[in-house]
């Protein structure tokens, strides 16, 4: 009796031990935060403030950084700017402050249209596949299933060096070179082996029961699995979303060497931005800032799925 009572006892942690774990959560969750914090600051600073030593904490602020990030500029003489009459807006009146005009815009929208095109689309197709295939080796009897799966996540032991070149050389063959196309195809490629592992374990845990009942009921294989299996996979279709699109979005290796203008993404645009006396930091930080919102909003959204996604397997055990 006394072994069966120790055997399903759970031993509490104790204050201390809880309070211990609160502050080391607290103090990495600060120390993390610390440079994302650091690039914000960074994108509102002027130029030499943001190159000055010891590094300024306390700054005027101005939108400098977001202007530059946002236009082309030439500089012209005070004659020349003084016959432009009034200024038109504040990025006009920042940028005619250092004795230049506003020429256009620049190429950062487009660059972060590309990279919205491109990481939510192979986003998409990975978890679209990868669901169809982790159900596949889930319920049915595939022959060499195992080896299939190892060889399945084999594809993402590769360092992106190692087949950047065949790659390269087959996408020129086939026009897919700085192709939005070509990019989603190959970050869907890169992404399933990873969706099919996650979406297995989670489709493994919905007890077959569920499906054999429901087609009693009438109905086929195709709508048990979609009224039935879909359902209750959103918490693991979710948390495969954030991570293939966190891999889609800030990609760098395949960006550079397989796109270099209409389909160039952010990542390997923003290391571009130079102003007059070399790397405009500002304008860098700006466009990191930026870039950054799109995934934190989408992790955000999907932060109930995700926590429960990534607890499923231990709670239903």
């Amino acid at each position: 009796m006394s072994s069966a009572t120790s055997a399903h006892s759970v031993v509490e942690p104790s204050a201390k031990t809880k309070r211990i774990a609160g502050i080391i959560v607290v103090l990495y969750a600060v120390i993390t935060m610390v440079p994302l914090a650091w690039i914000f600051m960074t994108s509102f600073k002027s130029p030499p403030d943001s190159i000055s030593y010891p590094p300024k904490v306390v700054f005027t602020p101005t939108l400098e950084g977001y202007c530059n990030l946002f236009t082309t500029r030439t500089r012209q003489t005070p004659e020349y700017i003084q016959s432009l009459g009034p200024p038109q807006s504040i990025c006009d009146e920042i940028t005619r402050s250092r004795n230049m005009v506003i020429a256009g815009p620049s190429n950062y929208w487009p660059r972060f249209t590309n990279s919205m095109v491109i990481a939510f689309g192979s986003t998409f197709l990975a978890v679209f596949l990868g669901t169809l295939a982790a159900y596949g080796f889930s319920r049915f009897r595939v022959p060499l299933a195992d080896d299939l799966l190892f060889f399945i996540l084999s594809t993402r032991m590769m360092p992106p060096i190692a087949v950047a070149i065949p790659i390269y050389l087959m996408y020129r063959e086939l026009g897919l070179s700085d192709t939005a196309l070509g990019m989603i195809l190959l970050y869907t490629a890169v992404n399933v082996s990873l969706a099919v592992w996650l979406l297995k374990g989670f489709i493994d845990e919905i007890p077959r029961e569920y499906e054999e009942a429901a087609m009693i009921d009438g109905y086929t294989r195709l709508q048990a699995f979609r009224k039935v299996v879909l359902p209750q996979a959103t918490t693991g279709i979710a948390a495969t979303a954030i991570f293939c699109l966190i891999f889609a979005w800030n990609e760098y290796a395949f960006a550079v060497l397989l796109t270099s203008g209409s389909a160039q993404t952010a990542p390997p645009f923003i290391p571009t931005i130079i102003g007059e006396g070399g790397m405009d930091w500002p304008a860098v930080a700006a466009g990191t800032t930026i870039f950054l919102v799109p995934i934190l909003v989408f992790t955000i959204l999907l932060r109930n799925q995700l926590l429960r996604g990534i607890t499923f397997g231990a709670v239903r055990k």
